[in-house]
């Protein structure tokens, strides 16, 4: 993006107040919406949402016999280098109100992760392509970027899972609209970001539609938070994304809600957000190892919790489970 960060967030902050007025009278599976959240905001669960750089992270001690897994040479740099999307995508990795610090669960997540292992973490936050990228390269270690397995992915990359893949559907409050399957968007104007997995499904779903004689879905393309505004103003009747962000934008403003939600493995598959590292590069045994260990000790449902993000949890962390199939949208 050639946007300043500066702009991004200021823009999404100008829309979600004007969401919120609007109501006084609201992102890798891929990309997502810019959304600066409000002074005081709370998350899905009702927790408030500590906005200032002064994150207070929840911590672990280290384990030498998990540390011991990490490949030497990250032992000896004693940092591990975590890539991730641009922070534009609350609770999952925003900027704090000094628009510098990189907050929300997954960096908190990652710090976790360099407890266990005794290595200090290094953020670089990037374009969603770049993620890949970087990674091919060795330029990072890691992605920790609302990644989800897929089983093209697993060509090239290792898993390790650390929480559910869960699409929401958001609709302007009291639409009536509930949304379980293709059939209940036929004729619907449903909003989404390009090149995502949530965008695959809406084209298999209107296909499904056309197939048993209804009306296909009219999908509008948003790569901002400009579809916060139609969705408020009624030129969509619908937006697919991470749940979430979308559960986060949904507790702040009070002017939508959640219609529906539906795994981002498709139907025959439950998605599962990992850690993203290159295929063998000797790093994925330790990171599992140290997600276990978290999950075990209690810390990572702390993380989750203070992100609103409970409900997502995952009872362990597995390496490369089944993916998002080729053929599933």
């Amino acid at each position: 993006m050639s946007v300043p960060r500066r702009a991004l967030v200021t823009a999404a902050a100008a829309s979600v107040a004007a969401l919120t007025l609007a109501a006084c009278g609201s992102g890798a599976t891929g990309a997502s919406a810019d959304l600066a959240p409000a002074k005081g905001s709370v998350a899905p669960n009702g927790v408030t949402v500590n906005l200032s750089p002064n994150q207070n992270r929840v911590t672990t001690p280290k384990v030498d016999a998990i540390a011991a897994l990490v490949p030497e040479e990250i032992r000896k740099r004693g940092t591990l280098t975590v890539v991730d999307s641009l922070g534009t995508t609350p609770p999952l990795d925003f900027y704090a109100n000094d628009d510098k610090t990189i907050i929300g669960v997954e960096p908190d997540l990652a710090t976790l992760i360099g407890n266990v292992l005794g290595l200090k973490v290094e953020f670089t936050p990037v374009s969603w392509e770049n993620i890949f990228v970087g990674l091919d390269s060795g330029k990072y270690d890691v992605g920790i970027s609302n990644i989800t397995v897929t089983e093209a992915r697993k060509e090239k990359y290792d898993f390790s899972t650390y929480r559910l893949d869960i699409l929401g559907f958001e609709a302007k409050k009291g639409s009536g609209l509930k949304v379980t399957g293709a059939a209940d968007l036929a004729g619907k104007s449903v909003g989404v970001s390009s090149g995502t997995n949530q965008e695959k499904l809406l084209i298999a779903w209107s296909e499904e539609n056309t197939k048993a004689g209804r009306k296909p879905i009219d999908i509008k393309y948003f790569q901002g938070t400009e579809f916060y505004l139609a969705l408020s103003s009624g030129r969509i009747d619908a937006y697919v994304g991470p749940n979430p962000n979308l559960a986060f934008h949904v507790a702040q403003t009070g002017e939508s809600e959640i219609v529906g939600t539906y795994s981002g493995g498709g139907a025959d598959v439950q998605g599962k957000i990992a850690t993203t590292t290159k295929k063998d590069n000797g790093l994925n045994q330790a990171l599992n190892q140290a997600l276990n260990e978290v999950i075990k000790n209690g810390a990572y449902g702390q993380v989750l919790k203070r992100w609103g993000l409970d409900n997502e949890a995952v009872p362990t962390s597995e390496i490369n489970p089944p993916g998002l199939p080729k053929v599933n949208p």
